[in-house]
C-alpha cells in the first residue's frame, strides 16, 4: 500500500513525522535508488527504501514506555549542547522510543514513549486534547490567586481552555496546587502562574489521560500494561 514517506519513517520509530520530512529535503531518504521528494509515496512491500543507506526495515511492535523524568533532563534523544536527556535514562530499553510530547528541562513526571509513529502524530496533534494533571508548588499565594489561575487568558494568540484548579494545602504564601489543563501550550501552566502573580517553584505532572504516573520511582521507566495501552489509543 502507497504511503508518504514521511509517514512510514516515522511508523517505524526512527523519527517524527517532521523529522523524516528534513530528512527528505536533505536527500538522507532514497526510493529504489533515487533521492526523495517531499510529498512522494512509497509501497514498503514493492519498494526498496533506504535512509542514509540503510534499508527502511520491517514495522516493529509497537512498544509504550511510562518514564518518571527528573528534573534538570530536556525530553529529546539528543541535545547538541551537551545536556541531559531522557534517553540517559533508558540505556537499558532494547527498543529505540521517542517522547510523545514534552516537559520543560526542569519539570519532572509521568512522560510517554513510544515507537508507534501514527499513535504519536494523533496524540501531539494540535486538534487533540487530553487532560494532564500536574502538582505545582508556588510561591506568592493569596486568597485570589484560584480564582485568576482560572481567568480566561490568551496564549500564542489563543485563548486556553479553563483549567480544573484545586489548593491541597497553603502556608505563609507558599501553596501546593493541582492544575488539571486540556491542552498542551509551550510552559502552559508557568505562564498560567505568571498571568496569577505566582511563581511557580516546582511542578511534576502525575497524570495523562487515563495513565497515572502511581509510585514510579524517579528516573526509572516501565511498560505500560496492555489495559493502559488499550485506554491510551481510545484516546
Amino acid at each position: 500500500m502507497q504511503e508518504r514517506l514521511q509517514k512510514l519513517i516515522a511508523g517505524r520509530g526512527l523519527a517524527s513525522r517532521r523529522q523524516a520530512e528534513q530528512w527528505i529535503a536533505s536527500g538522507r531518504v532514497l526510493v529504489n535508488g533515487a533521492p526523495a521528494r517531499l510529498g512522494d509515496t512509497a509501497d514498503p512491500a514493492r519498494d526498496t527504501i533506504t535512509v542514509d543507506g540503510a534499508p527502511l526495515a520491517a514495522a516493529p511492535a509497537p512498544v509504550y514506555v511510562m518514564l518518571h523524568k527528573p528534573r534538570g533532563y530536556v525530553t529529546t534523544l539528543r541535545d547538541e549542547r551537551g545536556r541531559k536527556t531522557v534517553q540517559d535514562l533508558l540505556h537499558d530499553c532494547p527498543v529505540r522510543v521517542h517522547p510523545v510530547g514534552r516537559l520543560d528541562q526542569y519539570s519532572e513526571g509521568l512522560l510517554l514513549l513510544t515507537n508507534d509513529g501514527a499513535l504519536t502524530q494523533r496524540l501531539t496533534h494540535p486538534s487533540h486534547q487530553v487532560d494532564k494533571t500536574y502538582l505545582v508548588w508556588v510561591t506568592g499565594f493569596s486568597p485570589g490567586a484560584l480564582e485568576a489561575l482560572v481567568r480566561p487568558i490568551v496564549l500564542d494568540g489563543r485563548k486556553i481552555a479553563k483549567p480544573a484548579v484545586r489548593c491541597l494545602w497553603q502556608r505563609d504564601g507558599a501553596a501546593q496546587l493541582e492544575i488539571t489543563i486540556h491542552e498542551g501550550r509551550n510552559r502552559q501552566i508557568r505562564r498560567m502562574c505568571q498571568a496569577a502573580q505566582l511563581h511557580a517553584n516546582r511542578l511534576k505532572r502525575i497524570r495523562e489521560g487515563a495513565l497515572a504516573l502511581g509510585d514510579l520511582p524517579v528516573g526509572a521507566w516501565r511498560y505500560l500494561t496492555a489495559e493502559e495501552a488499550a485506554k491510551l489509543k481510545k484516546v
